[in-house]
């Protein structure tokens, strides 16, 4: 959920600029593929602590995000910079642990009935047919409906963050959301995170140059890891809790 700080310093980047990087996104998407492969290594290996040592995940994973956000911040400012050998491990090493705070997720849909592996191979093909679509709005958007989109979507994401932040909260009390709502806060990051990405394909190439495709990278990568995860957890609240 990151990427609101990402969409507010590209909106000011890209205000009334021409493109100035119009291969970017191409020269990124290597490095967005590569990213996820590590993540779903880091899933896997979530998975594995969940299945053979429970007790243990807990701990681990809140110290994981707390290590996530720091590194978010850290390899988002040295890819910004240019230091592309020493942003690619950090973005790696955030990549895995991205992973194994998402096994959790992972884990609760394959145990729920009516989602499974498949439920898994549905959020991702999502991912990817959202990929198509937005490479052909995003790209054909005109300045003014393109900033306008990018407005909407950051104040929707960052309301998102905000909901689902109190959600956590909450939820480490044992405090849980109604079905009905956890249906509604999911469908909802589903449509922003659409959107997000067909963010993308227009503001990228107007904010960072051929060369910085690690930053433009990051931005698309948080895009799909977090439609991913709002599309897991609509098909589980979906199929699943009461």
């Amino acid at each position: 959920m990151s990427n609101t700080s990402n969409f507010r310093d590209a909106m000011r980047q890209a205000r009334n600029q021409a493109l100035v990087g119009p291969n970017v996104i191409a020269n990124a998407l290597p490095y967005v593929g590569g990213g996820l492969v590590i993540t779903a290594l880091g899933t896997y290996g979530g998975l594995g602590v969940i299945r053979n040592n429970p007790g243990l995940f807990f701990p681990t994973f809140i110290g994981a995000l707390i290590v996530e956000l720091i590194l978010f911040f850290v390899a988002r400012n040295v890819a910004e910079k240019g230091n592309n050998s020493l942003a690619l491990p950090l973005l790696a090493t955030y990549s895995l642990l991205s992973g194994y705070t998402l096994s959790g997720l992972v884990f609760m849909a394959l145990k729920t009935e009516g989602v499974g592996i498949q439920g898994v191979g549905i959020a991702a093909l999502g991912c990817g047919v959202a990929f198509i679509f937005a490479r052909k709005v995003g790209s054909n958007l005109s300045d003014a409906d393109g900033m306008a989109l990018t407005k909407t979507v950051s104040l929707g994401i960052f309301a998102l963050l905000i909901v689902c932040l109190t959600q956590f909260l909450f939820a480490l009390f044992g405090v849980y959301v109604p079905n009905w709502l956890e249906i509604g806060i999911s469908g909802l990051g589903v449509f922003l995170f659409v959107g997000a990405s067909v963010v993308d394909f227009y503001i990228l190439p107007r904010t960072y140059r051929d060369e910085q495709y690690l930053p433009a990278a990051l931005s698309m990568y948080l895009t799909y890891i977090n439609l991913f995860i709002f599309i897991l957890r609509l098909l589980i609240a979906i199929s699943g809790r009461d």
